[in-house]
C-alpha cells in the first residue's frame, strides 16, 4: 500500500500541477490577451501621435505663412502710408500754389482732410485780415490830387540856414 499510496499522492500532485498549470495557461492567456490589447492600443497611441505630430506641423506651417503674410501685409501698409504722404504733399502744395495769397505756416496737415479745414482756416483769416486793412485804408484816405506847395518847415532849419532862406526870400 505504500505504493499506491505513494502513488495516489503523485496522483494528487499531479492533478496539483496539472491544476496549476492550467492556472498558469489561463494567467498566460489572459496576460496575452491584455499584452495583445496594450499593443493595439499602442499602435492606436503611436498613430495618434502621428496624426498630431502632423497636425502640429501643418499647424506650424500655417502659422508661419501667417506671419510672413501679416508681415507683407505691414510692409504694404507702410508703402502706402508713405504714398498718401506724399500725395498728400503735393495737394498742399498745389492748393498752396493755387492761393499764393495764404501762407503755407497756416497749412501744416498730413492728410487730404486736414489740408482741407486748414486751407479753408487760412482763408478765413486772410479774408479777415484784408477786410480790416482795408477798413484802416479807408479811414486814413488822403483827399486826391497834389497836396499844396509850402516851403521848408524853417522850425526844422538851423539858424544859418534860417538866415539864408530870410535873405532870399528878397
Amino acid at each position: 500500500m505504500a505504493e499506491s499510496e505513494q502513488e495516489a499522492a503523485l496522483d494528487e500532485e499531479l492533478a496539483e500541477a496539472r491544476r496549476e498549470l492550467e492556472a498558469l495557461q489561463g494567467q498566460l492567456a489572459d496576460a496575452e490577451a491584455r499584452a495583445a490589447h496594450f499593443r493595439q492600443q499602442a499602435v492606436q497611441l503611436q498613430a495618434q501621435l502621428e496624426e498630431a505630430r502632423r497636425l502640429a506641423t501643418a499647424h506650424q506651417d500655417e502659422a508661419a505663412r501667417a506671419r510672413a503674410e501679416a508681415e507683407a501685409l505691414r510692409t504694404e501698409a507702410e508703402a502706402l502710408r508713405q504714398q498718401v504722404r506724399e500725395v498728400s504733399l503735393r495737394y498742399r502744395e498745389a492748393r498752396l500754389a493755387a492761393s499764393p495769397e495764404l501762407p503755407p505756416e497756416l497749412v501744416t496737415g498730413e492728410t487730404v482732410a486736414e489740408i482741407d479745414q486748414q486751407l479753408e482756416q487760412a482763408q478765413r483769416i486772410v479774408s479777415r485780415l484784408r477786410e480790416r486793412m482795408e477798413e484802416q485804408a479807408q479811414g486814413q484816405r488822403f483827399p486826391a490830387g497834389a497836396p499844396p506847395r509850402r516851403g521848408p518847415d524853417p522850425s526844422a532849419l538851423s539858424p544859418l540856414e534860417k538866415i539864408r532862406h530870410g535873405l532870399q526870400g528878397r
